[in-house]
């Protein structure tokens, strides 16, 4: 133990003399948090709305104001043609065309005049909407918005006692009722970055010794190549919980995600997913020889298994069956269930069991692999 406290004690010395290093593991994580917590959005707002108004009665310009003004959707700068309504979703100059066809006005006076012959029955009137399918998550989203709209609208104009058109439906929206992607986000950005960091800061830690002719003197001294690792990954496990600590922070204060779950536990799972990540930055410093080769190949094995093949941002069961077989061995894609799990639905180690042994697993086999090729080096 002495001798790994030693080699720790040099390591923290390079970290503190090296300006970059602490740029990257202090600075960066917040920075990052900060650009993707509000550049990575799926909220779908400012669809465009082209709008063909047959009816020209004030109810159909309420109903053209409640589309205006919910703040999903903007109206387009022309009107549709009448003879083509489609060019303006072929032009791009629209996503949607509201048609709204004659007898609107007429439809809403006579339920509100005799609400009792028309209590119960199915459809009255039809509004028409032409959508861009080409974004098909534009096209639901726009199809979904104009429902509630509309029926908003109606609720406002028609007697209580007069049941809406059509069928209602009750949602409810579990662990994130605002439907903010900033709850879906954050978090897993919490995994990128800390897998980033961590992997990028260890993999150039060999790899400077190699630069600087450091090694040599490292080979001669009595550690074991064990040793020489472990007293080596010890200083970035402190850093990166700093980093893990300041990013969780930064999301619960200032985008408002919430901790329904146990910080301990999240700590605890959140120690074992950085064990994993430097193990990757080990075995990366053991493959190359430069520091930015090395930093190179930390961004590339981290950032883009960890973004594409997490669960980050795709759903994993939608993927083909031989890329769902590949995040089996992505770290992210298990510390993504956990943070999500903990952070935003309360879970406890009794649903998150089975992804922390696969965190373990993996991070035995890096660091096993790691040593064996630093045996191998070295002989």
């Amino acid at each position: 133990m002495d001798k790994i406290r030693f080699i720790a004690a040099k390591e923290i010395r390079h970290i503190l003399r090296d300006s970059r290093s602490l740029i990257i593991a202090i600075l960066m994580p917040v920075v990052m948090t900060l650009l993707y917590g509000y550049a990575v959005n799926l909220d779908i707002k400012n669809i465009t709305l082209g709008v063909l108004d047959f009816d020209r009665s004030l109810e159909s310009r309420e109903l053209i104001g409640d589309f205006c003004n919910s703040g999903y959707f903007t109206e387009a700068s022309g009107a549709p043609r009448l003879s083509d309504p489609e060019q303006m979703l072929k032009s791009g100059t629209a996503n949607v065309v509201l048609i709204i066809r004659p007898g609107l006005s007429e439809a809403i006076s006579n339920i509100v005049t005799n609400p009792d012959a028309f209590s119960g029955r199915g459809e009255i009137y039809q509004l028409g909407m032409l959508v861009d399918g080409s974004d098909a998550n534009v096209a639901a989203a726009a199809s979904a918005y104009a429902s509630i709209i509309v029926n908003q609208f109606l609720a406002g104009k028609l007697p209580p006692e007069v049941e809406l058109p059509g069928v209602t439906i009750s949602h409810q929206a579990l662990y994130n009722p605002d439907l903010q992607s900033s709850h879906f986000f954050v978090p897993g950005l919490i995994a990128i970055i800390l897998m980033m960091i961590s992997a990028l800061l260890t993999s150039i830690t060999i790899t400077r010794e190699k630069e600087t002719g450091t090694m040599e003197q490292l080979l001669t001294s009595p550690v074991s190549p064990r040793q020489i690792i472990i007293g080596k990954i010890l200083p970035y496990i402190a850093l990166a919980l700093l980093d893990g600590i300041l990013i969780l922070l930064f999301g619960v204060l200032h985008f408002g995600v919430p901790l329904n779950g146990s910080m301990l536990l999240l700590f605890f799972f959140m120690s074992i997913y950085i064990f994993a990540a430097l193990s990757i930055g080990v075995l990366i410093s053991t493959l190359v020889d430069t520091q930015q080769l090395a930093m190179m190949s930390a961004m590339m094995v981290t950032v883009l298994p960890s973004v594409m093949l997490s669960g980050f941002i795709f759903e994993i069961k939608n993927m083909p069956a031989i890329l769902q077989a590949i995040t089996h061995i992505v770290p992210a894609r298990y510390f993504l269930v956990i943070i999500r799990g903990i952070m935003l639905k309360g879970a406890g180690i009794a649903e998150l069991w089975m992804q922390a042994v696969a965190l373990c697993i993996i991070t035995v086999l890096l660091l096993g692999i790691a040593s064996k090729r630093f045996k191998f080096k070295i002989g």
